[in-house]
């Protein structure tokens, strides 16, 4: 019997937080790749917060869905792609996917990393944390930073990466006071704390008394009116998601303290990471030597197995990763 391909459907849109129900696991068989394309077995697939949005109306139902992967080729058709090459693309929740090359990255071999680490501080996950603090907020060295959702892919890696450009303070927030213990004994916060042990305007009060120059923002809501109380004038506020409201039936209120941007000079700029691939090699050039020496780490949290991909990603949309989700269906 031929080999069977398992993909992931979205079946249903969810109402507020999705669940399980929403999608469904579907075999055919696996493809050949015709003339000018390959075969990629998908080894580590990432589940990432904006595919929550996708849920909404972005994913046409009962259509495979996207997401970025790594995969190994297992059979080519095409120059420039060889059996056994690693890429990364974007046709994740599936164990196989057909490519061309010019829908892929083949890998570099890098001595001294994980290959594992082009899914996520070297991925997107990282980019979006480079792009934000020097792109967007501009960070100068002595500069204090808050990061919401510190301990989430995209925190963990801000965290790391203002420290290397120079940041005097960082603090961050978290969803359990173990995750912003980790913050400070792990990954070189200087403070952090649990945003459901108070008012998050008072915990961040407390951790950074005189105020920040920067908030990297992943939540939203509560905390990015915590973050404009806390800037000082002409801070920056490099908003990448709003985790917040991901489940809301209706958009939440702005902050009651906008026009306090105006007050103080305040600038808020969101972004998306994909309208920044230039910046790829000069973060690759960035942090591959402190990958090497262990100065930085890609935080990562796994699911071993393809058939947890869907658990996988409703734990991280509940907050139990640390840094990166990811699920390993294969070796790299």
């Amino acid at each position: 019997m031929r080999r069977q391909a398992i993909l992931v459907h979205q079946v249903r849109r969810p109402h507020q937080a999705p669940t399980a129900h929403d999608f469904a696991f579907v075999e055919e068989p696996v493809p050949e790749p015709g003339p000018g394309s390959a075969l990629v077995e998908n080894v580590l697939l990432s589940v990432d917060p904006y595919m929550r949005e996708n849920m909404d109306a972005v994913w046409a139902l009962h259509t495979p869905l996207e997401g970025r992967t790594i995969g190994r080729v297992t059979a080519s058709r095409v120059p420039g792609l060889r059996e056994g090459d690693l890429v990364f693309h974007r046709q994740g929740w599936r164990t196989h996917a057909v490519v061309t090359p010019d829908e892929v990255r083949v890998l570099p071999d890098v001595p001294g990393v994980d290959p594992a680490s082009f899914l996520g501080i070297l991925g997107g996950t990282g980019l979006t944390a480079y792009v934000a603090l020097t792109r967007v907020a501009k960070l100068q060295p002595g500069e204090d930073v808050f990061i919401t959702a510190a301990a989430g892919g995209v925190g963990t890696a801000a965290g790391q990466i203002a420290r290397l450009l120079g940041a005097k303070r960082i603090i961050g927030s978290a969803g359990t006071e173990e995750k912003a213990r980790r913050l400070t004994e792990q990954l070189g916060f200087d403070a952090a704390f649990s945003h459901r042990a108070g008012p998050v305007g008072d915990l961040l009060a407390a951790a950074a008394p005189d105020g920040v120059d920067i908030c990297v923002d992943n939540v939203g809501g509560e905390h990015l009116a915590a973050a404009i109380a806390a800037l000082r004038e002409h801070g920056r506020i490099a908003w990448c998601g709003a985790i917040a409201q991901y489940n809301a039936t209706e958009p939440p209120p702005a902050p009651r303290n906008l026009f306090d941007l105006v007050e103080k000079s305040i600038r808020l700029e969101g972004f998306l990471v994909r309208n920044h691939r230039d910046v790829q090699g000069e973060l690759e050039g960035f942090l591959i030597p402190h990958l090497r020496d262990g100065r930085v780490v890609d935080q990562q949290t796994a699911w071993d197995g393809f058939d947890r991909i869907v658990e996988a990603f409703l734990a991280m949309l509940d907050g139990r990763n640390t840094g990166k989700a990811v699920v390993r269906a294969g070796a790299l």
